[in-house]
């Protein structure tokens, strides 16, 4: 049979008390993809990508960039890094090559699994028959192997969990709060939704990689940013990490009774159409979108605080899928939790995100026009929060000790923490 692309795709959202509701079609021929808006989703709701999409019942053309041919909003349902390694392994297997999919048909496979509220319909052919019951320590040693290259296998659990973005081999899984040596790959009543980050040799720290982040989790805690909900779990004793990360879903909300709520998330490459594999975002673009669409200066200092955590953390590895917001039923947006936020020095001392322009070393005017842009009533009110963050950050090495992160590692970290302190300095005065 041969393979042919999808033509139409109904879009639904799942709102915060599980129901389901209509938002509207995808269609797609010769000229592009086109969205047009259910008219009873707008007759109750407010529109879900205010900047790029309008929230009429008109045809909207999606762009040719930076989304391939698809726009924003449905651009963040799709996987990147892992969870295309997957799909593609699964449509090879079928005899279809990944340049004869469409972004479209990439939706359809993933289907009701999307991060966020969004679900398309119908669901691809190709998609295997999903899992149910799984023990952890497995599928993160299946996980590991794909993604060193040791096996050409794809289970169907696997790809069930795997429709999450980023370049790290994980896994989307629904446990009980009171049970995580069982996990599922379909939802039970009452089970939170966690992303469980794996690790591999191949990765730049190795199998240290969530024992860092959650040093990098719990500073942001401290310092005020508002991260997700972690923990760390017990990792498979052959799989060379002592822990896995579990980060919790905060789009996800569970219910004692009926099908688990949605909160709708977009990030900023979608919202904004930035494109997140280049430097195509500044924070005083973030800050001035964030204080518009969530309508808070409050909001603006948030992101302004987070921006400064990042430059004196080394968290450059910032781009536009590493921002977003949520939206609430009524239309209200509020800013996701700081998320991805980890060591991740760029090679040239660079950030995906630039501060008015620079990507590194910002000069002191520089920042002080973000701080009044973010909503600073002066530059001293500012800075003192800037000063905060760079003591939050000094008790690096003793919290990552507590975790169990290796000394040659902490040194190496703490190295690079002092060289960025030295290279700002002139923010703190």
């Amino acid at each position: 049979m041969s393979f042919k692309p999808i033509q139409k795709l109904v879009v639904e959202r799942t709102l915060s008390d599980g129901q389901q509701v209509p938002v509207g079609t995808l269609a797609q021929n010769r000229q592009g993809t086109f969205f047009q808006y259910d008219p009873g989703y707008l007759d109750g709701y407010a529109g879900l990508s205010p900047f790029t999409l309008q929230a009429t019942t008109d045809l909207q053309l999606a762009p040719k960039a930076p989304h391939g041919g698809l726009h924003g909003l449905f651009a963040d349902s799709l996987p990147d890094g892992w969870g295309l390694l997957l799909q593609d392994r699964v449509f090879r297997q079928h005899g279809i090559q990944p340049h004869q999919l469409t972004p479209m048909d990439r939706l359809a496979f993933v289907g009701q699994s999307a991060m966020g509220a969004l679900s398309f319909s119908p669901m691809s052919d190709y998609r295997p028959a999903e899992g149910h019951q799984l023990d952890l320590a497995t599928l993160g040693l299946q996980a590991q192997s794909v993604f060193d290259g040791q096996t050409e296998e794809v289970l169907s659990t696997l790809v069930a969990a795997g429709s999450s973005g980023g370049a790290r081999p994980k896994a989307q899984v629904y446990m009980k709060a009171s049970d995580h040596g069982e996990c599922r790959t379909i939802p039970q009543q009452g089970d939170d939704a966690w992303l469980v980050k794996f690790t591999s040799r191949n990765l730049p720290l190795g199998h240290e990689e969530g024992l860092c982040e959650a040093v990098y989790l719990t500073l942001a805690e401290q310092a005020g940013l508002n991260p997700p909900q972690w923990q760390l779990l017990d990792a498979a004793p052959q799989s060379g990490a002592r822990s896995w990360l579990a980060i919790k879903r905060f789009d996800w909300l569970s219910q004692s009774e009926g099908a688990a709520g949605r909160l709708h998330m977009h990030s900023a490459c979608g919202l904004l159409d930035a494109d997140f594999r280049s430097p195509s975002l500044d924070y005083e673009d973030l800050i001035k979108a964030s204080r518009q669409l969530c309508r808070s200066p409050a909001v603006g200092q948030l992101q302004f605080r987070r921006a400064m955590f990042n430059l004196f953390a080394a968290n450059q590895d910032d781009h536009s899928k590493n921002w977003a917001f949520l939206q609430h039923d009524k239309g209200q947006w509020q800013p996701a939790p700081f998320y991805d936020v980890t060591y991740s020095p760029h090679p040239f001392n660079e950030h995906a995100t630039a501060y008015g322009g620079y990507g590194k070393q910002p000069p002191l005017k520089t920042i002080q026009k973000l701080a009044s842009n973010a909503g600073y009533a002066n530059w001293r009110l500012a800075q003192q929060d800037i000063q905060h963050i760079v003591a939050v950050l000094a008790r690096f090495k003793s919290i990552a000790t507590d975790v169990g992160v290796q000394p040659a590692t902490i040194k190496a970290i703490q190295t690079t923490l002092d060289q960025r302190l030295s290279d700002n300095r002139a923010l703190l005065g």
